[in-house]
């Protein structure tokens, strides 16, 4: 018996993906990345400042972190509510002492409830990046377009009327988009996204936008919360991903290392000392360079660019 010759004609069958989203690369081919000062590891420390309607829709899904226990869940509400309270003023503090910038996600509607949080991210100088409308403004397939493109608007809308700047970044809640999300990024104007994992450098996509990888590995809630390890232990992980990034990148092309913070799970008072001795440690280390996610991105663009010219 022999096959029909069209079970093998896969039309996606190809070298690389099967969508034309971006193209398909390893690491070692690309032209070699030096950030400033000949710094070769970008620190990217980026704040997840969120809000959480007592009430979590659940569609298309639930986002992590929601309340879990039946409505009204107070006692989830207001340890989340404790990291707009405190905590977030406590890693405000934290970043001052170091004397590093970082970038806070928000939601818009921080940037409504809380007008005062937004006022010292700017005048502190740190990058905001638009963070959805809030923790119910999940984003998957199936969502209609029109209702995608109004969410987005509402959440860059709300926070430039507050910060008095455009967010150039956006971060989807749970890193969940749908086949629309990065054309209406790129149609929202946005520069980049910090969806995709599946790298440690930027990277474009086919319509121009630009991917900045926020591994969801390196955050603070999988590894305290999820997988349920001490703060000092995610120090400690930290600190060996820089290491180990550094050593690749010696005499090779610069790494970034990125690392997730949500103010209510590491600003609590017995974990936000590990994490100020994090901060010291890493601004140490001649190889870094800690900078908020604006910044790394143009440094990359700004490679591109004179690579082209060159060629």
């Amino acid at each position: 018996m022999t096959l029909d010759p069209t079970y093998l004609a896969y039309p996606k069958r190809r070298l690389g993906y099967d969508h034309d989203l971006y193209p398909w690369t390893a690491l070692r081919d690309r032209p070699p990345v030096a950030w400033p000062d000949g710094k070769s590891v970008a620190v990217w420390i980026c704040v997840s400042l969120e809000w959480f309607p007592i009430t979590p829709s659940d569609t298309p899904f639930r986002a992590p972190g929601h309340m879990v226990t039946p409505y009204p869940d107070y006692r989830h509400y207001t340890s989340r509510d404790y990291g707009t309270r405190i905590g977030f003023y406590r890693l405000l503090d934290a970043f001052a002492k170091a004397g590093v910038t970082a970038s806070v996600a928000t939601n818009a509607a921080i940037a409504e409830r809380y007008p005062e949080l937004i006022a010292d991210i700017v005048a502190a100088g740190h990058e905001i990046i638009a963070h959805s409308t809030d923790m119910n403004g999940t984003i998957a397939s199936g969502m209609p377009i029109e209702d995608e493109r109004a969410l987005i608007a509402t959440s860059l809308d709300t926070l430039e009327r507050v910060s008095g700047k455009r967010p150039s970044g956006w971060l989807s809640i749970a890193r969940s988009e749908s086949w629309n999300t990065p054309d209406l990024l790129k149609e929202a104007g946005l520069t980049y996204g910090c969806d995709w994992v599946n790298d440690e450098l930027p990277y474009r996509f086919s319509n121009g936008l630009i991917n900045l990888p926020l591994n969801h590995e390196l955050s603070d809630r999988q590894i305290i919360t999820v997988q349920q390890q001490s703060a000092d232990s995610f120090a400690q992980q930290m600190t060996d991903a820089f290491d180990w990034l550094a050593t690749e990148a010696r005499g090779q092309c610069g790494r970034m290392l990125p690392i997730h913070i949500t103010p209510y799970i590491t600003a609590l008072p017995y974990r936000i000392g590990a994490f100020e001795a994090l901060l010291a440690d890493l601004s140490s280390r001649p190889e870094a360079w800690i900078a908020p996610g604006d910044a790394i991105v143009q440094a990359w663009v700004d490679q591109q660019e004179r690579g082209r010219e060159r060629a």
